[in-house]
């Protein structure tokens, strides 16, 4: 059996659109330009982590700070380095200094178009509660040792949670890249 060359939009929503390019299926994202993911750490060496409930999983899901670019009204265009600032902020209350480019690359080839910059932010101070947007986020926030951070995850999936596996990745350069 050959695949078709079609190119077309099989179904659109009000965020997401199903595409057939080629005789592949994959989802385009139409009320943004990126993904970001915001690795940080307090001065004491405490990662700040988020949970949140995630509906196609019907799970609370532990991660890091992450979101949308240019997907809020008037942030079309946006650099995805503020994006990473105003989404750290919104969700965790953590006001970052500064933003260091960690990563690039797709989240996930195979099923989407998205592409992810993971960004490192620094001197963080904490101006705001956080919580997310909204009642509707409903985000908790996590200020995990670092120390015993793998100790932590284990016990949060024993209770249930799933841990998102970009934590893994972050985990990895706050201990290897960032002093």
């Amino acid at each position: 059996m050959t695949r078709k060359k079609i190119n077309e939009v099989i179904k659109s929503g009000k965020y997401l659109k199903l595409v057939i390019r080629d005789g592949w299926e994959y989802v385009e994202r139409v009320n943004s330009s990126g993904v970001v993911i915001i690795v940080t750490k307090t001065r004491d060496d405490k990662v700040i982590l988020v949970e949140q409930f995630r509906r196609p999983v019907k799970k609370n899901v532990i991660g890091f700070p992450a979101g949308l670019v240019g997907d809020e009204h008037g942030t079309c265009g946006e650099p995805p380095a503020l994006a990473a600032r105003r989404e750290l902020l919104e969700e965790t209350g953590y006001l970052a200094k500064s933003m260091k480019k960690l990563f690039y690359g797709p989240i996930a080839a195979g099923m989407c178009k998205d592409m992810v910059r993971i960004y490192y932010a620094a001197d963080i101070k904490k101006v705001s509660s956080g919580g997310g947007i909204g009642d509707w986020e409903k985000i908790k926030v996590h200020e995990v040792p670092l120390a015993t951070i793998d100790g932590w995850l284990k016990r949060q999936e024993k209770k249930g949670l799933l841990v998102a596996p970009n934590v893994f990745s972050g985990i990895y350069f706050l201990k290897h890249w960032v002093k």
